[in-house]
C-alpha cells in the first residue's frame, strides 16, 4: 500500500508539472538579452537598434520593454523583449534572422568592423504573479 501511495503521488506531481509546462508554453515570455560591443562600437549598436532593429522586432511581434546601458559595464547594452509564448519566441527569432531587411542592416552596420565582441547572452523568463502589476 505504501508503494501505491508513492506511485500515485509521483503521478500527481508529474501530471501537475506537465500542466504547468503546457500552460507556460502558452503564456507570455520575457527575454533578457545582453550585448557586449567591441571598443568604441556602443554608439553604432544604439543606432542600429534605434534606426532598424526595433522596427524589425515589431514586424515579428517582439515587443520592446526597455533598453539599458549599465553604469559599471562600458560597451554593454541590456534589453528585455516580450514574446507571446516560448513557441512564438522561437518562431520570431527564426523569422527575424531570415528577414531580408535585417540581413542588409547587419552587413551595413558591420562594414567598419564587427559591432559585437561576443554573441548575445539570452535568458527567457516568465513573470511572477506579483510582477504583473508593473508589466501591464
Amino acid at each position: 500500500m505504501k508503494y501505491l501511495t508513492v506511485i500515485i503521488t509521483a503521478l500527481l506531481i508529474l501530471t501537475a508539472n506537465t500542466a504547468i509546462a503546457q500552460s507556460n508554453n502558452d503564456q507570455a515570455v520575457y527575454e533578457l538579452r545582453i550585448y557586449t560591443t567591441n571598443e568604441g562600437k556602443l554608439d553604432a549598436l544604439h543606432a542600429r537598434f534605434r534606426d532598424h532593429t526595433i522596427k524589425i522586432f515589431n514586424k515579428y511581434s517582439m515587443e520592446s520593454i526597455g533598453y539599458w546601458t549599465p553604469a559599471d559595464k562600458p560597451n554593454t547594452l541590456i534589453y528585455i523583449i516580450k514574446h507571446k509564448s516560448m513557441d512564438a519566441a522561437k518562431k520570431s527569432w527564426h523569422d527575424f534572422s531570415e528577414d531580408a531587411d535585417w540581413k542588409i542592416v547587419a552587413v551595413e552596420t558591420n562594414k567598419n568592423g564587427p559591432i559585437l565582441a561576443a554573441p548575445p547572452q539570452s535568458t527567457y523568463m516568465y513573470a511572477t504573479d506579483y510582477s504583473l502589476n508593473f508589466l501591464k
